[in-house]
């Protein structure tokens, strides 16, 4: 899904999730060396309160603090450290040094300064903002949140360093302590080592497409094009991560592969966030999920493939033979036997919607699905389902002369059975009475309309509800599920018989 493409590129800024993760390391670290006592409070003297503690145990806020600047020769000595770190990421990662990375000082407003332009100029930032209806209509997002004034105040909160594949230098920070900066160097250092022997932006634009956006009627290859960009971005992420944890570990005699637990750890603690990351910890499941995947999944997918085959694959090797889909990077092991998923055809959207407008138009792929289960049913559903994917796309419009009317949406999915699709449309069917105000069941020809769309386990064949946003039409044949929302009658049964009527036919040439 083109909505979920991330803002923030490997060759881009990098938000301060790279500094979440030195925290939680560092405190896992600490936890190791002092034991379980680390996680208990400190006991005072008698008459001592905590930061932030009335007498009587009443909590108030912390003062407030002037922001500190670094000495001149603890930036010296952080300039100095750029070439000893990063030749560990290169050790590390196997990926040569073919010049030295430029470095420069730069302030919290100028970090900010430039994070607000790049957001304001990067092409994935506009269409997910250009794409937030997208999101509400599925219930990815709250209908009533403002996006746009979300991710400005996520930037104000989560500034932080980043390396700039234009410039080929890496920003320093001049209000953060050189211990605190040089783990965070592992990470932009490595992306330094990436850009030299492959040219992230290349590489990454190599893996974008937007003519599915472009054209009236965009092929099958162009639909699934939209997932290579979020894969490449976790290769990106991944790898850096790799060697960020390898880094802070290295005094510990540890490794990433030695000390499994603290990925599971990390992994964990990103979807949490820090106490001052209020801005990320309040945000909605998606945008978290969407935020952190590359980190998360990409970690996982950097270290499934340095366990099966080594350092040269998992870096240099992939670069060369990048994963091109979120299954792939979610299930590693489909990525190194080759999986190959055929493209889903596509029915001629600009004739048969002729009366609408096309607003937007994407791929659905597996981590899309684990989002909308996850959403809908929770975390657990939404493991056991989501491997079970095996194809889907999505198509939204409007009707040509009424803009303000409710964003229509076709949605198509393929499984690994239609026993895993019976599920999915069961689970997309019950959320849909928490997405709209009104939901009323359509009697069926012949048959009395269910009360309820809650608690259906299994849902098959063809069903359909009134909302305020007009018909719900879910049909679920064989392997497939076809979805539509608020597009006229007429137009949704084109669309169902473009997309489900050579199904029918093979059903009927089927030998019992």
């Amino acid at each position: 899904m083109k909505d979920r493409e991330k803002f923030h590129k490997g060759s881009g800024p990098l938000i301060s999730i790279v500094l979440l993760l030195f925290l939680l390391i560092s405190s896992w670290l600490g936890a190791q060396e002092v034991g379980h006592e680390a996680a208990q409070p400190a006991h005072l003297p008698s008459g001592q309160q905590t930061a932030g503690e009335k007498p009587g145990g009443e909590a108030q806020p912390p003062p407030a603090e002037t922001e500190t600047k670094i000495s001149s020769r603890e930036a010296e000595e952080l300039f100095r450290s750029v070439d000893e770190i990063l030749k560990f990421a290169s050790q590390d990662s196997a990926l040569p040094i073919h010049k030295q990375v430029k470095r420069r000082l730069t302030s919290r407003d100028e970090v900010q300064a430039y994070l607000e332009k790049h957001m304001s100029e990067d092409e994935d930032a506009q269409r997910l903002k250009r794409s937030e209806q997208v999101l509400k209509k599925f219930g990815l997002l709250p209908r009533d949140f403002d996006l746009a004034k979300f991710l400005v105040s996520l930037l104000r909160e989560q500034v932080a360093g980043y390396y700039d594949a234009k410039t080929k230098t890496v920003n320093l920070l001049d209000w953060l302590g050189a211990e605190q900066q040089r783990p965070v160097l592992a990470h932009e250092l490595t992306h330094a080592l990436q850009d030299q022997s492959f040219g992230l932006e290349k590489w990454m634009k190599a893996g974008r497409n937007d003519l599915a956006l472009k054209k009236k009627n965009p092929t099958p290859e162009e639909i699934d094009n939209d997932e290579a960009l979020t894969a490449r971005q976790a290769v990106i992420e991944g790898q850096a991560m790799a060697v960020l944890i390898d880094y802070m570990l290295a005094p510990t005699g540890q490794s990433l592969l030695s000390s499994p637990q603290v990925v599971e750890a990390l992994k964990q603690g990103l979807l949490v966030g820090t106490a001052d990351s209020v801005e990320f910890s309040n945000a909605p499941i998606f945008l978290k999920e969407v935020l952190t995947f590359p980190y998360r999944y990409g970690l996982d997918f950097v270290t499934e493939v340095l366990t099966k085959d080594g350092k040269d694959k998992a870096f240099a090797g992939v670069f060369k033979n990048p994963p091109h889909s979120t299954r792939q990077i979610m299930e590693p092991k489909t990525y190194l036997s080759g999986e190959q998923i055929e493209p889903m055809p596509l029915p001629d959207f600009a004739h048969l919607a002729k009366d609408y407008n096309k607003f937007d138009v994407g791929s659905m792929g597996e981590f899309d699905v684990a989002l909308l289960v996850d959403q809908y049913a929770g975390v657990d559903p939404s493991k056991a389902l989501y491997p079970k994917w095996r194809g889907g796309y999505y198509y939204a419009a409007k009707p040509k002369g009424d803009e303000a009317a409710a964003l229509a949406l076709l949605y198509v999915s393929r499984w690994a059975s239609p026993q895993s699709a019976a599920e999915f449309a069961a689970i997309y069917a019950t959320y849909l009475t928490k997405r709209y105000h009104s939901v009323r069941p359509v009697a069926l020809e012949g048959e009395k309309a269910p009360e309820t769309t809650e608690k259906i386990a299994s849902l098959k064949g063809n069903r359909e509800w009134l909302t305020e946003d007009g018909d719900v039409v879910i049909d679920v044949q064989g392997d497939m599920v076809f979805l539509t929302e608020s597009f006229d009658d007429v137009t949704s049964g084109k669309l169902r018989e473009a997309v489900m009527s050579p199904l029918k036919a093979v059903g009927a040439a089927a030998p019992n």
